[in-house]
Formats: structure tokens, sequence, C-alpha cells
């Protein structure tokens, strides 16, 4: 499992209908997509939930990480967010782990992300192992449809991202950027395996 996210930060004063419009007219592209988990269309605006932008950032859980380099260089659709927007920074995670919460079966209308820095000295298997663990016990939470667990060895740091069926909890949005989902494309996200990925 992959993690991807590309976040498109947009002008204090941008029409944010613009990409719910874009989203509502071009979102189903990826609903069958190989080799994708799945894709959040996820959205903030500047002034909801605490965020200080406007920002379209999409994010991805892919199951071949062939899949996911077709999707950016090969032809296989970046090209119209290049087009659109302009080239932005990729950043990916390796995956860890997947789990799937009490709504699964409904359609995710909001998104938590928390990144986690890795202290140099700490001890990295210790880290996930707690992450792990937090990991399996907000899976149970009511309302999550879907949590995952992430790292970034160049930076080392840790990922979670989680889809809620509605609102964010408050126990759940402390430290964590807070997202609108627009569409959910998920056409394998029951080919990735629960659990931890090793």
């Amino acid at each position: 499992m992959y993690a991807m996210q590309y976040e498109i930060t947009l002008p204090a004063d941008y029409d944010m209908n613009i990409i719910r419009k874009r989203v509502a007219t071009r979102g189903h592209a990826l609903d069958d997509r190989a080799g994708l988990g799945l894709k959040a269309y996820v959205i903030r605006e500047r002034g909801v939930d605490g965020s200080p932008v406007h920002q379209y950032a999409p994010f991805y859980l892919w199951g071949d990480a062939g899949a996911m380099s077709e999707f950016l260089v090969g032809g296989g659709g970046f090209q119209g967010i290049i087009g659109d927007f302009g080239r932005p920074a990729v950043q990916h995670w390796t995956g860890i782990a997947c789990e799937a919460g009490p709504a699964r079966a409904v359609a995710p209308r909001a998104a938590t992300r928390h990144l986690t820095p890795m202290p140099a000295g700490a001890d990295p298997t210790a880290l996930v192992a707690d992450a792990l663990a937090g990991l399996g016990e907000l899976a149970r939470t009511e309302g999550v449809h879907t949590t995952a667990l992430a790292f970034d060895p160049r930076h080392w740091q840790l990922l979670r991202f989680t889809l809620w069926e509605t609102a964010v909890p408050q126990s759940a949005a402390a430290g964590a950027e807070r997202y609108e989902v627009l569409h959910l494309s998920a056409p394998h996200l029951d080919e990735i395996p629960a659990g931890r990925h090793w």
C-alpha cells in the first residue's frame, strides 16, 4: 500500500464552488481505476474547521506502485491537474496498515490527517507499535469509514488518514487537518489487506 497526496492551495477569494463542480463532473473518472484502493477528493475552506486556506488536496491509497506511477507520469490522469493548476509537489508515504471502520458501507463526508514527526533519537519500532495500537482503537470508533497508517522515511514522519461518515468528533480533531470529502472513488479498497502490511 502506498499513500499519496498533493495540495493545491488556492487564493483567499477563490470560489470553492469551482472545485465542487470539477469533482462533480470529473470525480467518477477513477471509479474503476486498476491498482487504486481509494481516492478521496477532499477540500479545506478558509475559516472552516480551523483551516487557514482554501485547498484542494486529493488523497490516494494505491495497492500497486506501478499504477501510481502510470497515473502520475504515464498519461494516466495527472496531466489534467498539471494543465489546470501547474505541477504540485506530490507527497507519498509507504503503507504500514489499513483498517475498515464501522461505517465502511456509507459514503464518507469528512476526513482527518495527522502528521507526526519520528524524532531522530526515538526508536521507530516503538513509535510504529504505538501508532498501530492507536489505529486499531480508532478503527472501532463509530463513524469511521477507513483509517490508514503510513510513513515517510525521507522526513521520518508518520501519517494517519481517516475517513469519517459525517462530522469529525472533537476527540479525533485535536492536532488534525480536517477536510470535507466531495467524492470517494474506491474501486479496489477491499483488496487492500486489513491490518499491518508486513
